[in-house]
């Protein structure tokens, strides 16, 4: 069928709305037609720095209803409201352990621009066009795995959900699933972006004493107040570490840190009390500070999570409950933008106007 997709033909270009060609879903895969679709930083990675084939229909953060049934997909039905989520296999180890964020073939499903078998589902005039995270939802349809679509509440806008499939499942899920801070505990967040803000919900879901939220731009560190941080720090007008120390004694039982910045990412170890866990989460560089003394010292752990280490079928449907029970209030974090103001969309999260933008197609 013809679709409309943004298509990148090359490396750092800008978007192009065209009429693209999508295959029936075959084996195991779901055709849904995008409601909308958050745009998230890996977006912008992935055309700016190439870490996928071009040419290429990017967008990973889709939310839909599904239309039509490839052979053998079990559990959804035409007309379901469903999130996308990253690709994995459902067969390795770690899948199987309940661990797909680091999927033996994560990297290849994900960035490799083919889907399972290997084929590509669309095509601009007969070229083959790379899909990205399994989905490629800047587009007005989307052929995906099963696996990757998850069944939510119908009774939920489905415009705003499309993020939970990515940032926002980030950042909650570092901290339900991977730090689990005890009931008490002391919190600091790195970052007050889309991944940032839905980690400050989730440490005030689970009973953190003292969420502490760190950035440059006051607009965001007032919002992070109000979704559940107990104290701001703007980090270009005060000492972090210091300042972090002061609030809680001798520093955070947890980190967050969500920017990628190398110096924010070793403030993210300075600012823990011993054994303290800093979790990284941002795209970093290669940080080559010296971290020895803040970990052999004093036995801190500094950790990688990758999309919260979700299991994106239980992780996601929670995180609607907890919307619908008023504990979550994502829908604070974004705004909404046209399919051709996806350009605006980019900028405007890039200079920290928008938290989180989302296209909305239809």
């Amino acid at each position: 069928m013809q679709i409309q997709a943004a298509v990148i033909s090359k490396q750092g270009q800008d978007f192009e709305w065209q009429a693209v060609e999508l295959e029936e879903p075959s084996l195991g895969e779901v055709r849904v037609r995008i409601v909308a679709t958050g745009v998230c930083h890996t977006d912008a990675v992935a055309r700016d720095l190439g870490i996928a084939p071009f040419p290429i229909v990017l967008g990973h953060e889709g939310a839909g209803v599904v239309e039509a049934l490839g052979e053998g997909v079990s559990g959804l039905k035409v007309g379901d409201h469903v999130v996308l989520s990253f690709a994995h296999c459902g067969k390795c180890d770690h899948c199987l352990t309940g661990h797909p964020t680091v999927c033996d073939t994560f990297n290849e499903l994900n960035f490799g621009g083919a889907m399972d078998d290997g084929s590509q589902r669309l095509a601009r005039r007969g070229e083959p066009l790379a899909t990205f995270f399994g989905q490629s939802s800047f587009a007005t349809h989307a052929v995906v795995s099963a696996r990757n679509a998850v069944l939510v509440d119908s009774e939920v806008d489905l415009a705003l959900l499309g993020p939970l499939g990515c940032g926002i499942q980030t950042g909650a899920g570092t901290v339900l699933n991977r730090l689990k801070p005890d009931f008490g505990s002391s919190l600091v967040v790195y970052g007050c972006g889309a991944v940032g803000l839905s980690a400050i919900m989730a440490a005030k879901i689970v009973g953190c004493r003292q969420i502490i939220a760190v950035d440059v731009h006051d607009s965001r560190l007032k919002l992070a107040c109000e979704l559940g941080a107990t104290h701001a720090i703007n980090g270009q007008q005060e000492d972090t570490v210091e300042r972090v120390r002061e609030i809680t004694g001798k520093g955070s039982q947890f980190a967050v840190e969500t920017t990628g910045v190398p110096m924010v990412v070793r403030q993210s170890l300075q600012g823990l009390c011993p054994l303290g866990v800093s979790a990284i989460v941002g795209v970093t560089p290669e940080v080559t500070l010296d971290v020895h003394h803040d970990l052999m010292a004093e036995g801190k752990s500094m950790i990688g999570v990758i999309e919260g280490d979700s299991v994106p079928r239980v992780f996601i449907p929670q995180l609607v409950a907890y919307f619908k029970d008023g504990r979550f209030p994502f829908d604070r974090l974004v705004k909404f933008y046209s399919p051709e103001q996806i350009h605006q969309a980019f900028k405007d999260s890039k200079e920290g106007i928008t938290v989180k933008p989302i296209i909305q197609i239809s």
